[in-house]
């Protein structure tokens, strides 16, 4: 019997008492301790009634037995969901109702509500974390040895839900070979081993910090310092005992202004990686300047995993991403024509190899719209090769916003502003930032007569959208930029509001 996923991150590790995981508590957890706990995770599972393909939607915190979920769930066969812990009940309604699953494991003290929405849609409600986690507490008396289901190459291993350029977020599929060539690609590619040790800050909700960071350290036999949430002294402290940190710009904009962050701190550093939103070319220089270490950025999106690196080996260069990944074929076409273009030629990024996602679910037109004959994917980016074979992102062709790693749609928020009394229309969009690499900025139109009050759009905002999706300004304008053909210019509003103050209409 095999399991493709399985056989390759986990079961090795059988027996296998070299430590894994460190804990924010000081806690070791072996290799070998992992796996028996997934298998009693894996128990729950089959008991509660999760079957082969079956989802499992996880909003759970970030602990230990999160993680032996993900691998229980592969070892049972099922498909696993991590949702973003910001999101708000009302956006949970939407994933569940679409994915249909058979289990939702949540954090204990969302009991309450998610059960009336598990309820609803004839799921299994566990939750996790806390005194009172029942998936632990089921775990806790089930055996340490569980029966792998068969699972073959093409079979879902994932469903993770990515923002799109159009429309409601689209479940991207995620199959074991999916996950696994691109796992074994990066170990080689970036030289990870069982000598290294991960410091491991991320979420592990999306591509970069599950699939990414935790996928190649299983298949390497590393160690992982697994922090719950990102604590900038705590890096800086774990990193003389350290040999990896894979994040996003903000954790390189913080680090370079902690005034202990030396080339001493990072001495026995071997590798800074980057990914998830644009590292601005500054940043890059910056930190070469304090600790004598290129970051490493490369590219990569919910339905492919990564594309691009960066060569470990050889120049590491600012403002690109790299080279197309051994197996993976990046291209740049014309986005009229499908064709590719020349090296040095603005055009669609697009993406063929065994990492390349199996289509949306149950969203067969919009696959078809996204993902060729030819199964290369159009993945809505614009980029140019250098003349020596570097991508660099350019932009999006649509207004997708890339802020702290997470994607933002522009439309989810101009929904909510323009159901707010008073509001006549807005517009959104992203704006180059620092630490979040977009910031999100808001263009409100007052309705003729009204005042508008930032404290309380605020609030409904608060009340209506997760944190990574709040606007950090709202800009008052008397009318917004369009075209001849009536469509807001939201190129224009960037440009404006670049490098503008905060609108003194709306302090």
């Amino acid at each position: 019997m095999t399991n493709t996923l399985y056989d390759s991150l986990f079961s090795h590790h059988a027996g296998n008492n070299a430590p894994f995981l460190q804990l924010d508590d000081g806690q070791v957890v072996s290799y070998d301790a992992f796996l028996k706990r997934a298998a009693q995770i894996a128990h729950v599972l089959r008991t509660s009634g999760v079957s082969p393909g079956d989802r499992i939607v996880v909003q759970a915190r970030k602990l230990a037995d999160t993680l032996a979920l993900y691998a229980a769930a592969v070892q049972a066969g099922a498909v696993y969901l991590p949702l973003n812990t910001a999101y708000t009940l009302a956006e949970l309604d939407y994933f569940i109702a679409d994915a249909q699953p058979a289990m939702i494991v949540s954090d204990s003290t969302n009991e309450t509500e998610i059960g009336k929405l598990a309820t609803r849609f004839g799921a299994k409600l566990l939750t996790l974390g806390g005194d009172t986690s029942s998936l632990s507490r089921e775990a806790d008396a089930q055996p340490h040895e569980f029966e792998t289901v068969d699972r073959a190459p093409d079979d879902l291993a994932a469903l993770l839900y990515t923002s799109g350029t159009t429309g409601r977020s689209k479940g991207a599929m995620l199959s074991h070979q999916n996950l696994l060539s691109n796992a074994q690609t990066l170990v080689d590619l970036w030289g990870i081993t069982s000598d290294d040790r991960l410091i491991h800050a991320l979420p592990i909700f999306h591509t970069h910090g599950l699939f990414v960071a935790m996928n190649t350290s299983l298949l390497a036999g590393a160690k992982v310092r697994l922090m719950e949430k990102f604590d900038v002294s705590a890096i800086v402290e774990e990193m003389p005992k350290s040999t990896l940190l894979m994040g996003v710009p903000t954790f390189y904009t913080r680090l370079l202004e902690v005034d202990g962050f030396t080339k001493q701190i990072t001495r026995g550093m071997r590798l800074f990686i980057s990914g998830s939103a644009p590292l601005l070319a500054e940043t890059h220089q910056a930190f070469e300047v304090r600790t004598g270490h290129r970051i490493l950025e490369r590219y990569g999106m919910t339905e492919t995993n990564m594309n691009t690196s960066n060569p470990y080996d050889g120049e590491r260069r600012a403002g690109t991403v790299g080279m197309a990944l051994p197996g993976t074929e990046v291209i740049v076409t014309n986005p009229e024509t499908g064709e590719p273009l020349p090296q040095g030629e603005v055009g669609m990024i697009e993406v063929r190899g065994p990492n390349v996602f199996k289509g949306y679910w149950q969203m067969p037109e919009k696959t078809a719209e996204e993902l060729r004959e030819n199964e290369f994917f159009i993945t809505g980016d614009l980029g140019r090769y250098s003349e020596d074979g570097y991508l660099s992102i350019v932009g999006r062709s649509k207004d997708l916003i890339i802020t702290g790693g997470y994607n933002v749609y522009p439309k989810e928020i101009e929904d909510v502003l323009n159901d707010i009394d008073g509001v006549l229309e807005s517009a959104v969009f992203g704006i180059p930032d620092r630490d979040f690499g977009e910031a999100i900025i808001a263009t409100l139109v007052a309705e003729p007569g009204s005042q508008l009050q930032v404290e309380q759009i605020e609030s409904i905002i608060r009340n209506k959208l997760s944190r990574f999706k709040h606007p950090r300004r709202y800009e008052l304008v008397q009318e917004l930029p369009r075209n001849t053909m009536g469509k807001v210019q939201k190129n224009a509003l960037r440009e404006r509001y670049a490098n503008k103050e905060r609108s003194p209409a709306l302090s």
